[in-house]
């Protein structure tokens, strides 16, 4: 009777209005290489305006009564909480005596900061980020203890914003320093006798989220001192749009200076080192490229770099100081090398093929060892340590396999289960499978399918499909709760592996990149064919569904392919592909979009971009855009924009909503548990509504 009475409503809300806020529009048009462009939706772009955040009112008005009429989103919003409700682990890190580590009770906002003596000794607190704010929405983004033990440097983010401060804790006493870093963003913490360096801007005129992000600087700070004292490393004020930061050896013997020009669309890094007590940095490689650098390890006076120069699939190469010369340790395999760590002595490098892991042990020599034998395939990290570990800890997952944190003893070369996680779902009810598909130019495209142990093929399962294609990042297979519920009740779960990540090296991004990045739009919609026609779904019962690039990518499907899903959900998305540089750290993206200031990229940027592909008289999938008020790195104008031309468009031929979420106090992602959740469930509740679709909880 429950399924009958609201089925009984879908009928009458897909012909009901959708009274969208009437978004003004103003006389405003750019002219690129000759085109010229209207931008009416150019005042949305001034995110603190009283005019932009009544229509952010309103706008979240409208969405929020949509979601009044969904009877079930709150028991979606209980089973969520009820599957993610279990301790959660990292894996330990060990300083001296101490053992740390991360623990989540269940439903905690932010995971919270343990150390204990030794692997058997009773847990204590070192920081509860709970007690931070109000909100449970300010993080410990980073948490890095000096060589000694004797402090430990935090950095901590405030609402989802990507700016950090820095304190220091005595951790003999636990107590907070009076030292305090601002401005910090880009930064690694990396400590070199009494202080450390760190990377931070000059302090931004006006509102930090609209800062340009210009001037990286590097500074060293020595503990117990002000930030005014901080001295000053290293600058390039000709070339304010680079990030330069600078990491030291384990060691703390050198200190390595890393300079990327993104802006100016280079992929790749300079490398410079210096010895502790010098003042000069040296260089390694001086000339920024598309090859990438970064070290691994020093050995004495060589140090061992991970580069993919001459090598797509990367290798590890050993620079020596003193003679200046090259030689290889681990040379290039046909697998992706995604990582190389260091410790008891031994190298520890992970491979992907067909974008599950595998790992290998090495001497310093680049002699093989062994292999590591994990459960199954899936995906691992972690493995790094100190030069007199006796033993590492790593953590595997996939779709079905919850993160599971293993031991692994150097000596008798042996991996045994440290801690395994209690999750109210049994694993053997659930079936991944990889399947390889082809995309419109005939390359084989990998994609992983999760469902619920005899399902029917016929076409009318509830489906989700997921995808990245960008910036050389993986989607590698990994257990994720929330998506416990949508396989529950018989939904169909798919992460394509596109091109533009790095599931197959830097040829496999290279394809994906500038001039290329249509293809990833394909590969996309070649997922949801492939999907449709293996009768998982039909086009009534396919979602498609991406964040920040994958933002960008769901945009650019719905508009080529508005006839391919249902519905569509683009989360903190690049929509304004002619204007992204424009804002806060949008410009480091060039590197792998290119940029509308050249002709011939412009051209490539304006056949896709999100907001100036869309036309009327489309039926448009019912789209639920999300953004937050405190994204600083894809600023919510972007969605602001996008949101306000889709409505315009397509409010009078849609027959499906077309709606924009905007969340606050948070950023590019929840920025806490319980928004996390929310979130989740609204995005459920959304997909099953469209679809017509009624759980059975």
């Amino acid at each position: 009777m429950k399924k009958i009475l609201i089925s009984l409503l879908f009928p009458s809300l897909a012909m009901a209005q959708y009274n969208y806020p009437v978004t003004k529009k103003i006389d405003h048009t750019d002219t690129y290489h000759g085109t010229v462009v209207a931008d009416p939706y150019r005042w949305l772009e001034d995110d603190r305006s009283a005019e932009t955040s009544e229509w952010v009112k309103q706008q979240n008005e409208v969405t929020n009564k949509y979601f009044e009429q969904i009877p079930y989103r709150g028991e979606i919003m209980k089973r969520l909480e009820k599957i993610y409700n279990y301790p959660k682990y990292s894996s330990p890190s060990r300083k001296g005596e101490w053992f740390y580590f991360y623990k989540n009770d269940g439903l905690q906002n932010q995971s919270v900061l343990y150390r204990q003596k030794g692997l058997d000794g009773i847990p204590e607190l070192v920081i509860d980020p709970n007690k931070l704010s109000a909100d449970g929405t300010t993080r410990l983004v980073q948490f890095v203890l000096s060589k000694d033990g004797k402090y430990g440097a935090m950095a901590l983010s405030k609402g989802g914003s990507d700016w950090q401060d820095i304190v220091i804790m005595d951790m003999a006493t636990k107590q907070n320093l009076k030292d305090k870093l601002e401005w910090v963003k880009v930064s690694g913490i990396s400590w070199q006798g009494n202080g450390f360096y760190y990377s931070r801007y000059p302090k931004p005129e006006g509102s930090a989220l609209a800062a340009k992000n210009e001037n990286h600087q590097v500074f060293f700070h020595k503990v117990g001192t002000s930030q005014a004292e901080d001295e000053l490393v290293f600058e390039d004020k000709t070339n304010p749009q680079r990030f330069n930061g600078v990491y030291t050896s384990e060691d703390q013997k050198f200190a390595f200076l890393s300079i990327s020009d993104r802006g100016k669309g280079k992929d790749g890094n300079a490398l410079y080192y210096r010895a502790a007590g010098e003042k000069e940095f040296k260089p390694i490689v001086s000339e920024i490229t598309n090859s990438s650098y970064s070290i691994v390890d020093n050995v004495g006076q060589a140090f061992l770099v991970q580069t993919n120069h001459n090598a797509p699939n990367d290798k590890v190469e050993k620079f020596d100081i003193v003679t200046g010369k090259w030689s290889t340790i681990l040379p290039e395999k046909p697998e992706p090398l995604q990582g190389v760590s260091s410790a008891g002595g031994k190298l520890f490098a992970l491979y992907l093929k067909d974008v599950t892991t595998r790992v290998y042990v090495y001497d310093f020599n680049g002699k093989l060892e062994n292999e590591v034998q994990l459960p199954s395939l899936g995906s691992a990290g972690g493995f790094g340590g100190e030069a007199d570990d006796k033993f590492v800890f790593y953590t595997f997952s996939t779709f079905n396999y919850p993160p599971t944190i293993f031991r692994y003893d150097i000596a008798s070369k042996k991996s045994t289960v440290f801690r395994s996680p209690e999750v109210d779902f049994k694993a053997t009810d659930f079936e991944t499978k990889q399947v390889f598909y082809t995309s419109k130019d005939g390359t084989k495209i990998p994609m992983f399918i999760v469902y619920k142990k005899g399902l029917k093929l016929n076409g009318q399962n509830p489906t989700l499909l997921y995808g990245y294609g960008g910036f050389n990042v993986n989607l590698n297979p990994s257990f994720n709760p929330t998506l416990i519920p949508f396989l529950e009740q018989g939904g169909v779960y798919a992460s394509a592996n596109l091109r533009g990540g790095g599931e197959y090296g830097e040829k496999w991004h290279e394809q994906g990149m500038k001039l290329k990045k249509q293809n990833v739009f394909d590969d996309f919609i070649a997922a949801g064919e492939y999907l449709i026609n293996q009768k998982y779904c039909d086009n009534a019962h396919l979602a498609i569904r991406g964040g920040s690039n994958g933002g960008l990518l769901v945009g650019a499907v719905m508009n080529q392919r508005p006839d391919l899903a249902k519905v569509a959900i683009p989360q903190v998305g690049v929509m304004d592909m002619l204007r992204f540089q424009k804002f806060t750290i949008g410009w480091n993206w060039i590197a792998d979009y290119g940029s509308s200031d050249n002709a011939e990229e412009f051209k490539t940027l304006y056949g896709y971009s999100p907001i100036h592909n869309i036309k009327s008289g489309i039926n448009y999938p019912a789209t639920l855009i999300t953004t937050a008020d405190h994204d600083d790195r894809v600023v919510p104008a972007h969605s602001f924009k996008y949101a306000a031309t889709l409505q315009e468009k397509g409010a009078g031929s849609s027959k499906n909503p077309l709606l924009i979420k905007i969340d606050t106090n948070s950023g590019h992602g929840a920025s806490n548990t319980k928004k996390n959740l929310e979130s989740t469930a609204d995005i459920y509740a959304f997909i099953w509504w469209n679809m017509g679709f009624v759980p059975n909880f």
